[in-house]
């Protein structure tokens, strides 16, 4: 396994756009056609990228950087806004390989904590958030739980 990540271009497009997770999934995440569409309007914050292994896309990813998590300027979080694992490729390490990607580029950018959330759910990825280490923090965000991860000293 030697996956990387790809910023989105017209060249990678619609390899993105290819990225789909299991039909018992999509109620967990939106698709990455969405996702993009919300990059667009929020350039500023979001980083959308195609995750592949060998030029064949596995997986995409969105993160956030300094969000006005209050929208009254006193707290700010960066984090994991989507991760979408294609079908037939879950299980491989790609998603702990989005998971640590986005942790190392907030680390490198100063941060010390990675927030996510998520569905609860048959399917859905509770699971695979919490054997990361994630723990949620009491939060709800339109309808998930919000859940952080320690990444460390930035320093």
């Amino acid at each position: 396994m030697t996956p990387r990540l790809e910023k989105i271009t017209s060249r990678n497009l619609d390899a993105a756009l290819s990225v789909r997770v299991r039909p018992e999934q999509e109620f967990a995440v939106a698709p990455v056609v969405k996702s993009l569409a919300e990059a667009y309007v929020h350039p500023d914050t979001a980083w959308p990228r195609l995750i592949t292994d060998d030029d064949r896309p596995v997986g995409f990813l969105m993160a956030f950087f300094d969000i006005d998590w209050r929208e009254d300027g006193t707290l700010f979080r960066s984090g994991l806004w989507r991760l979408n694992i294609a079908d037939g490729e879950q299980g491989r390490g790609y998603g702990r390989f989005a998971v640590e990607s986005v942790a190392a580029e907030i680390r490198g950018r100063g941060g010390k904590e990675l927030y996510v959330s998520w569905h609860q759910g048959e399917n859905g990825p509770e699971n695979f958030y919490l054997n990361l280490g994630f723990r949620p923090n009491g939060e709800m965000v339109e309808g998930e739980i919000v859940g952080v991860l320690d990444i460390g000293d930035a320093g």
